[in-house]
């Protein structure tokens, strides 16, 4: 196994490595000294936001061609991979199995068969929120945590294929590790914002645009809170680094009602016809400033949510994602 010291860390693996979160969690490592981090992305997709930086390798693999994973993960022996790869649409998806199901669940499975088999010591998947909510069953008193998981029942009634497809994902990389005693741990970041390091829109930080565009949406379903992808990108570098741990760490600066979420960002851009909600939007939902205790723990500090807002409405303008404000009626 490769010692890491302060002048030497281990060469590393980020799946997805051109997404939102991929591509802050490259500059994240490159940051904190890791001279050679492997990115593999998606064939075909614009990988030249990262192939820029210095000490990035770039392998094209599609997660569900094991040769291709496993050619990304090699040499990576003592370090690290950090999965962060899952298909997420902005649309419905018309085949959701195809789509989103299966490339979550093999994709893992593939991310963690290469991770086993070059040595890797310790895996950082990148679950989410959506594989603890929404949890109908949880008592309406109590603040969601860790030990919750998404409902696929009720999931599958309503259609609701990427909580289904992340579930399943952590699932069955829970159920790999315990077999083959891989190192995994899992973090679950709430609705992600910040710079758009890529060239197009993510599905989290669409959440806000369309917000900001008049959308009534309640957000019900996959709400729990909201978070800025630095603070992401750290507690992945934090995971990894951390010996002590394991399991599962929810990554939220708190837990509150989405309708609370929008009055903020209304009166941080009163310019924009964002929707006034009444009521709960999250029927029961239990609010929580400090519910990413276990990260908090570990000495993750949280960026303000309306720190958060402000860079996610910058970076969208600048990117030309918002249309022309609009003033309130």
């Amino acid at each position: 196994m490769a010692e890491q010291t302060p002048n030497h860390k281990p060469p590393v693996c980020v799946t997805g490595a051109n997404g939102f979160i991929g591509t802050w969690l490259v500059r994240t490592l490159l940051d904190h000294g890791y001279a050679t981090v492997h990115a593999s992305v998606l064939p075909g997709s614009d990988a030249a936001h990262i192939r820029s930086l210095s000490g990035v390798v770039v392998h094209e693999a599609d997660v569900l061609d094991a040769a291709a994973v496993a050619a990304a993960i090699e040499g990576c022996a003592g370090g690290g991979v950090f999965h962060v790869a899952s298909p997420c649409t902005l649309e419905d998806p018309e085949d959701p199995q195809t789509e989103l199901v299966v490339p979550a669940v093999q994709g893992t499975l593939n991310v963690l068969a290469a991770a086993k088999m070059y040595g890797v010591r310790r895996v950082v998947l990148t679950s989410s929120i959506s594989a603890l909510v929404p949890n109908p069953n949880w008592p309406r008193d109590k603040v969601f945590d860790e030990s919750s998981w998404t409902d696929l029942d009720y999931c599958k009634y309503r259609q609701k294929w990427y909580p289904v497809s992340k579930t399943l994902a952590e699932e069955a990389a829970g159920e790999f590790a315990e077999k083959h005693r891989l190192d995994v741990v899992a973090i679950h970041p709430a609705t992600c914002l910040g710079p758009l390091l890529q060239p197009g829109l993510n599905a989290s930080c669409a959440v806000l645009q369309q917000l900001l565009q008049g959308s009534t949406d309640t957000q019900e379903y996959h709400w729990l809170g909201a978070v800025h992808v630095k603070d992401v990108a750290e507690a992945q570098v934090l995971l990894f680094e951390t010996p002590a741990a394991s399991g599962r760490y929810l990554c939220t600066n708190g837990i509150y009602q989405f309708g609370d979420f929008a009055e903020r960002v209304s009166k941080l851009f009163p310019e924009f016809p964002v929707h006034r909600f009444t009521g709960e939007t999250q029927p029961g939902l239990v609010a929580c400033k400090e519910a990413a205790k276990r990260l908090i723990d570990l000495g993750l500090v949280f960026t303000p949510v309306e720190d958060a807002v402000s860079d996610t409405v910058e970076s969208l303008r600048a990117k030309g994602f918002l249309q022309q404000e609009q003033p309130k009626s």
